[in-house]
């Protein structure tokens, strides 16, 4: 424990902590339009559900760091004459998960847009289950960009070579992920209020969720080694460039919202908190 009060690993500590909860921004926008198709009394538990569910896959999988690294290893060849690719176990995941969040995505903006309301209750009730088994299988892909990102950072070398030791290194790590999860969930609730209450938020949000699809198929090809020909190689997309596009739209976007603050919000299909205050204003009037 003497290593992690030492000024290097509360600042690789603090250092890591920020970057957890960057990483899990798009987490963080899944979790509310998933929980925005919920009734309003189980969103709260799906967001728990899910931010518990994504802590527990981060300890999980660096408790195991040996079998995370080992996915790394090629498991199976492909040597075309238009292309070749050597597939890993961690390829494999991000490439499905990129997959999975487009397909869910789309699928989403074109329920909210043109599908049709759910009518009945036993609709609503077995929603829950499907958002938290959606959530688990997401956050199975995002934590492993998490680990990772974690495992880059932080050295296991033994302190007298610069490092912080086996045992430091977990510790540091296991901190910054249950001190990211606990400032998720703190701010999921409003986070999530703010997202379902504006359409446009929602829409930006989920057209983030198929710029993060592009990433991880991207991020996935490359780890597999995609080539096409003899010189067309696929690189990973920096996250650097996603994140500031991210942070850009949602600034334009509180500059239109400053701007028309008093216009009547356009209803999308299956949003549950504008429907409860619709449905509120009636009874009022």
């Amino acid at each position: 424990m003497e290593i992690i009060f030492t000024p290097n690993a509360l600042m690789a500590l603090l250092t890591l902590t920020f970057l957890e909860i960057i990483l899990g921004i798009d987490n963080i926008v899944f979790l509310s339009i998933v929980s925005g198709k919920l009734d309003e009394k189980d969103q709260p538990k799906a967001r728990r559900i899910g931010l518990l569910l994504a802590m527990l896959f981060r300890i999980i999988l660096l408790f195991g760091i040996s079998w995370v690294l080992g996915l790394q290893d090629v498991i199976y060849h492909v040597n075309l004459s238009f292309f070749e690719a050597h597939f890993t176990g961690q390829s494999l995941i991000i490439f499905g998960g990129g997959l999975f969040l487009l397909y869910k995505s789309v699928t989403e903006i074109h329920h909210k847009l043109e599908g049709e309301e759910e009518s009945t209750q036993g609709k609503a009730s077995s929603s829950l289950g499907q958002a938290v088994l959606q959530i688990a299988l997401l956050n199975i892909v995002f934590s492993f960009d998490s680990i990772l990102t974690a495992i880059g950072m932080i050295s296991m070398k033994e302190p007298s070579q610069g490092g912080f030791g086996y045992e430091g290194a977990m510790e540091i790590m296991i901190l910054s992920v249950v001190i990211s999860i606990v400032i998720m969930m703190i701010f999921a609730g409003p986070v999530s209020k703010f997202v379902n209450e504006h359409p446009t938020i929602q829409i930006l949000g989920l057209s983030f969720l198929i710029l993060i699809g592009v990433m991880l198929l991207a991020e996935g090809s490359h780890l597999a080694h995609f080539r096409f020909g003899n010189d067309v190689e696929v690189n990973s997309i920096p996250k650097g460039y996603l994140y500031f596009s991210i942070f850009f739209s949602l600034f334009v976007e509180f500059l239109n919202m400053k701007m028309k603050k008093n216009r009547k919000t356009v209803k999308l299909h299956n949003n549950k908190i504008i429907d409860n205050k619709l449905k509120d204003t009636d009874v009022t009037n």
